[in-house]
């Protein structure tokens, strides 16, 4: 059952019950004269305009956002709810003002007979079914018009009690227990508004829930990539919690991983709250444990520069720095040092001007165009030459070789072997070796790239 069909239907029977006790209890009050048992009946009357108003409103409250409410229609039901809450205090007000002029002017005690008592009962019974059924579903549901209607049901019974003990009294003589009930219905009355309306008006003024705040922090710094949670808000729209966070991530991190850490941080407030709506603002920072390479990758990728062979040195307190710069092929020589100037300077101001850099400027690596596989016995002939000129070194078992020709020239890729505990160093300065021999003796090879792997377990 979805929870817009569990919250309707839970408000419509109860429409039902509010109207069928409410005509019973004021029928047998007017027939006895019991001012405490009118009173209760025109309470269940504002409790069956109160459920009516709740069963139309949480047909309209979980309908989704649109291009006038951006939030929902949530804020429906907390505007329900104060509604019925002057409802409540205008009942109130009238009950204490006719329950001071009995007491006042000596008014004749109802006449008791069985039929309150029965009606009495059978009304604790039916609201505590209804108290219970509604609070289940408002618990469900998140919805705060349900609340408030299970709310005013578990206040009917206290009321019912109160109306049974004036009853009682006025039985054994006491005329003015029957105004004395009704005034405590009314107080009742006013207590339950007093706490709809403290409920209700901070849901309105958009007071975040008791501990969101402490358990949305605490999840998206769950989040891996999550530094740290600079800013965070939380308000309720209905059933929603909306959230809004300023979060810091790595500043070396690509956008795609950052959108990763919006997804998982997403998921982790929905596993916290049930339906909850993530604003996810991602500040990059820098971290403690930055080098100074990752300091320079940024600072490139910040000006939009490709850069690779990243080498740095310290000697003797002077930082030297050597970089290989791609740019456009076809750009000009000063326009080419223009960009590497800037990119110099970029560093100089990062680590100060003392810094020694030098940029080595290259082509960028064209796209390579669209090639076809060699032929069978072209892969075996430069196979068997990576095999050969593996010989002797520590890399071993050259398997998935292929060739594509291009116009460019061919393609070489290969798999090859080595030992686990070698350095990434260590199998480079091996595999790169094999390369150059192979390019030597195939000159119409343009590129070689190669897959080191530990040997099969």
């Amino acid at each position: 059952m979805t929870s817009q069909h569990s919250k309707t239907s839970v408000a419509a029977i109860s429409i039902f019950a509010s109207g069928g006790m409410a005509a019973a209890k004021f029928a047998v009050g007017i027939a006895i004269g019991s001012l405490a048992l009118i009173s209760e009946a025109l309470h269940s009357s504002i409790d069956l305009v109160a459920t009516i108003i709740t069963w139309a409103v949480v047909r309209v409250s979980d309908k989704p956002a649109d291009e006038e409410h951006h939030y929902g229609h949530g804020k429906l039901e907390s505007v329900s709810a104060l509604g019925v809450t002057a409802l409540l205090y205008v009942l109130a007000g009238g009950i204490l003002v006719e329950a001071y002029s009995r007491l006042r002017e000596g008014t004749p005690p109802p006449t008791i007979s069985a039929v309150p008592f029965v009606v009495l009962v059978i009304d604790i019974v039916v609201n505590l079914w209804r108290a219970r059924a509604l609070h289940r579903a408002a618990r469900e549901t998140r919805s705060q018009a349900l609340a408030a209607d299970a709310l005013h049901f578990a206040s009917d019974v206290m009321g019912s009690f109160a109306v049974i003990i004036g009853l009682i009294l006025a039985a054994l003589g006491f005329w003015w227990g029957d105004a004395a009930a009704a005034a405590a219905v009314a107080v009742m009355i006013a207590l339950l508004g007093l706490r709809m309306a403290g409920s209700t008006v901070q849901t309105l003024v958009d007071r975040a829930p008791q501990g969101a705040q402490e358990k949305a922090t605490a999840a998206i710094r769950s989040v891996p990539g999550v530094i740290d949670v600079e800013r965070l808000r939380v308000r309720m729209v209905g059933a929603t919690t909306f959230i809004d966070t300023i979060a810091k991530v790595p500043r070396t991190y690509p956008i795609d991983r950052v959108e990763e850490i919006k997804r998982s941080a997403q998921a982790a407030v929905d596993k916290a709250f049930g339906d909850a709506d993530l604003t996810f603002t991602a500040v990059p920072v820098a971290r403690d444990n930055e080098t100074v390479r990752d300091r320079i990758m940024v600072i490139a990728h910040n000006s939009g520069l490709a850069v690779h062979h990243v080498t740095v040195h310290d000697l003797g307190g002077k930082l030297i720095v050597s970089i290989d710069l791609e740019v456009d092929a076809a750009m000009q020589l000063e326009a080419a040092h223009d960009v590497a100037n800037t990119l110099e300077r970029n560093i100089q101001e990062e680590f100060g001007a003392d810094v020694e850099v030098d940029v080595h400027i290259e082509p960028l690596e064209p796209e390579l165009p669209f090639g076809v596989d060699a032929a069978p016995e072209r892969v075996q002939a430069i196979a068997a030459a990576l095999t050969e000129y593996a010989a002797g070194s520590e890399i071993h078992d050259i398997h998935n070789v292929r060739v594509r020709n291009t116009d460019a020239g061919e393609i070489v890729n290969f798999h090859c072997r080595a030992a686990p505990s070698m350095s990434v160093i260590k199998v480079h300065e091996h595999v790169d070796a094999i390369e150059r021999a192979l390019r030597r003796a195939f000159p119409s090879v343009k590129r070689v790239i190669s897959h080191a792997e530990p040997p099969r377990a």
